[in-house]
């Protein structure tokens, strides 16, 4: 019975915060607190001076800005892949914005809810250069390492089955361990999101050109926050902080014009996300500026993506499936309406 309840705890934990409301905890206690990697370049790492950046970082930032009108108002929380799930059920944070995959199980089964795609990414492969392989199928009977709970070891051994190639996989626990087994020879490759392996590659390796990522995806992996089930008004708050990103993106508001655009702009769109027209901040228990502060405090999806993962950022990601729908990608803003 003691054992019952124990695996219960966190769902019931999660039932009473729902019950209580996010939104009147997190403005009760002043700040948001968002559950990140323990350190992936480009998504979630702290700088030299402490400070947390990155794709997801500002994600929490965003609703920070929402709710508070300061980006800055929020406490990161570092969770590896075993631990993220059962810290947000259990309401030691209230987001999760860890590079997580949306998928039917986690959205069917944890009590959990998949905010919106930040990252449109899929599972590749790291390998030495040196190896002279230049697709999966080279590696038949090699180690490959990956991390523990994620959705890797179900997606490659989904292909495995299909392609009737076996390989030696190595679970490990956090992405620094995974690194010093891929340098020391024990894996024959690295597996993770592509976007996570050019982190790895561009800033966790100390010699980054002795290793290539293979063209290979072979899954699906569309990352993003997750929050609470239950709790529609703060999923509104954590959902529309974001798309509004976006959705400033497809208008060219940006952080640097964003006051001009309130001032001087006649485009409805413009002024109903700007808050000009609509009280659509009073609808999600904000006030009339909170897209405003996003925007300016946090800047458009576009700025996000260029600094922390773009050509701008240590990575050079291409926009890919990331780019706006207008421009042959997947990220499409629900309309301000």
């Amino acid at each position: 019975m003691l054992k019952r309840l124990l695996l219960l705890a966190p769902l019931l934990a999660w039932a009473g915060l729902a019950q209580a409301g996010t939104l009147d905890n997190v403005k009760q206690k002043g700040y948001v607190t968002c559950g990140v990697n323990v350190g992936l370049g480009g998504f979630s790492m702290p700088d030299s001076h402490g400070v947390w950046r990155g794709l997801d970082v500002d994600a929490c930032r965003a609703v920070a800005a929402a709710v508070f009108g300061d980006a800055n108002k929020v406490k990161y929380v570092p969770l590896t892949s075993v631990s993220r799930f059962t810290a947000l059920q259990s309401g030691e944070v209230d987001i999760l914005s860890r590079n997580t995959t949306f998928t039917f199980l986690r959205d069917a089964t944890i009590g959990l809810r998949m905010v919106m795609v930040n990252f449109y990414d899929g599972q590749g492969f790291l390998v030495r250069k040196d190896a002279k392989i230049k697709h999966l199928e080279d590696m038949a009977d090699g180690t490959i390492c990956m991390l523990q709970g994620s959705t890797h070891e179900m997606n490659l051994a989904d292909w495995m089955k299909q392609h009737n190639i076996s390989f030696h996989v190595v679970l490990l626990d956090t992405t620094d361990v995974l690194i010093k087994a891929l340098l020391s020879g024990r894996c024959d490759a690295a597996s993770s999101d592509g976007s996570n392996l050019a982190s790895i590659r561009g800033a966790g390796l100390p010699n980054p050109d002795d290793y290539v990522i293979l063209p290979d995806r072979i899954s699906k992996e569309p990352l993003g926050p997750m929050v609470r089930r239950g709790d529609d008004q703060w999923e509104d708050v954590v959902r529309w902080s974001m798309m509004a990103m976006v959705e400033a993106e497809e208008l060219g508001i940006t952080s640097a014009n964003v006051d001009q655009m309130l001032a001087e702009s006649q485009n409805p769109t413009v002024q109903r996300l700007l808050g000009k027209s609509g009280d659509f901040g009073k609808l999600i228990g904000l006030d009339n500026a909170w897209t405003y502060n996003v925007i300016k405090q946090v800047g458009n999806y576009g700025e996000a993506f260029e600094r922390n993962v773009g050509m701008g950022s240590s990575l050079k990601l291409e926009r890919g499936e990331n780019a706006l729908w207008t421009k042959g990608g997947m990220m499409y803003a629900i309309p301000f309406r």
